[in-house]
């Protein structure tokens, strides 16, 4: 009699799972009625939407999220959010450490691809920082943000600062606050800065934390240069960032200076303040200050841009992520300077990483490309709009043009499919949809030049 052959899963696919499970979880808790307020129906498919934004942080919804969810329901959004933030892998690796037990190997396999990781060395301490880091930062947020909404709310005031300060580190961009997201708080510089900084802190990536503190350390016992400390993942992350953040901030600064329905008649700090904010939120946060509706188009092509970047790797963010998009250009430079290696801050970047590069950037722009031309089919809205929908979903970004409220059930399928396939990575799809090895040994075909461009 012949015997079963095992199933077996690949540390992609079980990773792909979890996020499938925990959307299906959060799903059925959010259709309970006791998560919904008093008088608000909420559909299947509704609670489905909110439970992939949540755990995929992307902040799309459809329902407002103050008034369709009761306190219960506002609770399990959280968890799903924070859990999305770091992975259901990661929390879970984090309740086996507090229990005193021993992480397995496959655990640590997992943790490494769920971060993008080069080695398995670490990996408890790496797990353990990262929980300790995220809880940390997210309390200093939270108390920030108590300054200004315990006043205005009350006792409540605690609970929404608690919410938003772990929304906004998960670059989730969610909110109990209201309707129009933060555009009540646009001149207000605790609320804009604490949130900036959370952004950041969530989308440079925890591989920059560490690397960050490593070298500070470094330099108090041998006064070295900081920068020249880092990694060559470090240097592109915090490069990149900031060339990405502070040209952002310029070109809102410009696009937008007279713009009455946004920030023309701000004065000129408040100005400054809601352009950077404006950069700093679609690195994949999702939080508004100013109606994305109302924003010139050359500012939503702006927008449009650094969403399909985001953020770092190994972080909260979402997008094809700034070392990605840095070495694709480095690349395409070395092409066109007939240079066989790619070179940055004087490293050579392996052809593995270049190759990966490429790939997360096409496999994003098919996502995206695709899923724009279907939602364009089910729905009559402007293009501008069904395109800022469809990269906000593509890159966990959770900004939009006034949109996502008003889709029927194909538009929300199309973007619930879209919000999953972009956080898991697009990368992660064609490993674990690869079902072929490579062969070695074999003979090679031969060559043949070919005209490109």
């Amino acid at each position: 009699m012949q015997r079963k052959k095992a199933v077996s899963f690949s540390t992609t696919h079980i990773i792909m799972l979890s996020f499938l499970l925990v959307i299906a979880i959060g799903t059925l808790l959010l259709w309970l009625p006791i998560s919904h307020s008093q008088g608000q129906q909420v559909s299947f498919l509704d609670a489905l939407f909110m439970a992939t934004t949540s755990v995929c942080v992307t902040g799309l919804v459809t329902l407002t999220t103050a008034s369709a969810w009761s306190v219960f329901g506002q609770i399990v959004i959280l968890l799903l959010i924070q859990i999305g933030g770091l992975g259901f892998i990661t929390i879970a690796s984090g309740i086996v450490i507090s229990l005193h037990k021993r992480m397995n190997m496959k655990s640590r396999m997992l943790i490494q691809d769920a971060f993008n990781l080069n080695s398995l060395s670490g990996i408890v301490r790496f797990t353990k920082n990262v929980i300790r880091g995220t809880a940390v930062v997210e309390g200093i947020g939270a108390l920030l943000y108590m300054l200004v909404f315990v006043p205005q709310f009350g006792a409540r005031g605690i609970w929404i600062s608690v919410f938003t300060a772990v929304s906004a580190f998960c670059n989730a961009g969610i909110d109990i606050i209201g309707s129009d997201s933060l555009c009540s708080y646009a001149t207000n510089p605790i609320v804009n800065f604490t949130t900036c900084f959370l952004i950041i802190a969530g989308g440079i990536g925890f591989i920059v934390w560490w690397d960050v503190i490593n070298a500070v350390r470094k330099i108090r016992q041998k006064g070295l240069n900081a920068f020249r400390e880092f990694t060559l993942h470090t240097k592109l992350a915090l490069s990149a960032t900031a060339v990405f953040i502070l040209s952002g901030w310029l070109l809102f600064f410009i696009f937008e200076f007279g713009n009455p329905l946004t920030i023309g008649d701000f004065s000129l700090g408040d100005k400054l303040m809601a352009s950077l904010f404006q950069s700093v939120t679609t690195r994949t946060a999702g939080f508004a200050t100013v109606p994305q509706e109302n924003l010139t188009n050359a500012s939503a092509g702006v927008s449009l841009l650094l969403m399909f970047i985001g953020g770092s790797p190994a972080g909260t963010a979402g997008g094809i992520k700034t070392v990605t998009i840095a070495v694709v250009f480095a690349s395409a430079l070395a092409t066109i300077r007939h240079r066989k290696d790619v070179i940055l801050f004087g490293r050579t970047v392996t052809k593995e990483a270049a190759g990966k590069a490429a790939a997360v950037m096409c496999m994003s722009f098919v996502i995206m490309f695709i899923s724009t031309i279907l939602l364009a089919a089910v729905t009559e809205a402007d293009m501008l709009a069904i395109v800022y929908e469809t990269v906000s979903a593509t890159a966990t970004v959770g900004l939009t043009r006034n949109l996502t409220g008003s889709l029927d059930v194909w538009g929300k399928l199309i973007i619930i499919a879209t919000m999953y396939l972009g956080r898991v990575g697009p990368i992660s799809l064609a490993i674990a949809f690869s079902t072929q090895k490579e062969k070695q040994n074999i003979i090679k075909c031969p060559s043949e030049d070919i005209s490109v461009g």
